[in-house]
């Protein structure tokens, strides 16, 4: 049986203030198996980011419940949340989020440091990655240094150092120029092949269809939930043969 690495059930998100109460997230209910490739889509104000905090462990839902890896995630304390996010979370962000100044290799090295892996180990590891999405000859130029798209492969290689559970990519491509978007998700594409679970946060509908299944959210709540079309093309020639 394939394990679901994400269950959510019932999520609401409701920001309150003194005047208004704005539901930003409402009643959604999914669940996502190790091995998907799963891109959540939606306009501005739909409710994506909402949720996209919610599955990395940045926030908590004000109602339902949200299961990573086997663990519940909702009524964490911060710290637990902290952990967590460092045990079962590798984040791709649209930022990159690297130390300007910090060789390509430390900054892929800092998630172990948290969890205290000696320092030999993490340089092994972190090379390991490095050389994984081609920047074996990169490893010591500083982020200020690269490319958009070569800084995106550092924060890939990053993501995946702690062996996490699921790979969370928050418009992975959003600030790169299009043919190294292409390369970034081919990139994406692999590691989803070697077994790497995958959810990707976008707004673009050429990206989605890079991942297997697409869910839409729109006003808070799951507008339709497929596969993508990329699959489906993939399906068909299979039945035919």
């Amino acid at each position: 049986m394939v394990k679901s690495i994400i269950h959510a059930s019932h999520l609401s998100k409701i920001y309150r203030t003194d005047i208004v109460e704005t539901v930003a997230l409402d009643d959604v209910s999914f669940d996502i198996q190790k091995g998907e490739f799963v891109a959540i889509m939606g306009p501005s104000g739909s409710g994506k980011s909402t949720l996209m905090h919610i599955l990395g462990a940045l926030d908590k839902p004000t109602t339902g419940e949200y299961i990573l890896d086997g663990e519940e995630v909702e009524n964490l304390s911060d710290d637990e949340l902290s952990d967590i996010r460092n045990r079962k979370i590798g984040f791709v962000f649209q930022a990159f989020n690297l130390l300007p100044r910090t060789t390509a290799l430390k900054n892929v090295m800092l998630p172990m440091a948290y969890a205290d892996i000696p320092k030999e180990e993490r340089e092994a590891i972190a090379i390991k990655y490095l050389k994984m999405v081609g920047l074996g000859d990169r490893m010591y130029h500083t982020s200020n240094q690269i490319s958009g798209g070569q800084q995106q492969r550092v924060a890939i290689a990053r993501s995946l150092v702690m062996n996490p559970a699921l790979i969370l990519a928050d418009e992975p491509t959003g600030n790169i120029a299009t043919a190294q978007a292409e390369e970034i998700m081919a990139i994406f594409q692999q590691l989803n092949d070697d077994g790497h679970t995958i959810v990707m946060i976008t707004h673009e509908p050429d990206i989605a269809q890079h991942a297997k299944r697409i869910i839409h959210i729109r006003d808070g709540k799951i507008a339709e939930d497929s596969i993508s079309h990329q699959q489906r093309i993939i399906k068909k020639t299979k039945s035919s043969k």
